[in-house]
């Protein structure tokens, strides 16, 4: 395991739509490396007002959970404060990680989990339009369904990150 108080590093993330173009980009701080799994943090420097999600304020961090060997991450978010708000749950292919930037494939559906482990599943209409328009693959769209019943059932058997190490 590598903490990030051993060599302060920060990189820039990619999510990109299928097409490969990046649709948003941030800085964040690799915070721990363990396996296949990279942890990092963000802080939003800007208020955010999404439809769902609300308004995501100024100093919220993200604590961000990537596996290069899994077609999902986890965001954590944190109110300025500490208090967990909520996690958002990203159905995407594995991420690629060059030390510099880490890039992944947004495929739409998402996950909103509430601090009482309650959800919803997001966006499966976007996914399905989505992957019309741009030819998803079969083992594309069979991963990403997939990834939706492994984050469903981590989610309720609070397994990591939703467990105790986690949150």
């Amino acid at each position: 395991m590598i903490k990030a108080s051993e060599a302060e590093q920060f990189v820039e993330v990619h999510s990109c739509k299928y097409d490969g173009r990046v649709s948003r980009r941030w800085r964040a701080r690799v915070s721990e490396r363990e396996g296949t799994l990279i942890l990092l943090d963000a802080v939003f420097d800007e208020e955010i007002r999404h439809p769902l999600l609300g308004t995501i304020r100024h100093g919220t961090l993200s604590r961000e959970f990537y596996w290069t060997d899994r077609w999902y991450s986890i965001f954590r978010f944190e109110e300025p404060a500490g208090a967990l708000r909520n996690f958002y749950c990203n159905v995407n292919t594995p991420p690629t990680f060059d030390g510099r930037v880490l890039s992944y494939t947004d495929l739409d559906i998402d996950l909103l989990v509430a601090p009482d482990f309650s959800f919803q599943v997001l966006d499966e209409d976007e996914f399905e339009a989505n992957a019309a328009l741009y030819g998803y693959s079969t083992e594309v769209r069979e991963r990403a369904h997939a990834s939706v019943a492994e984050l469903v059932r981590l989610i309720t058997r609070r397994e990591f990150p939703f467990d105790a190490r986690g949150v």
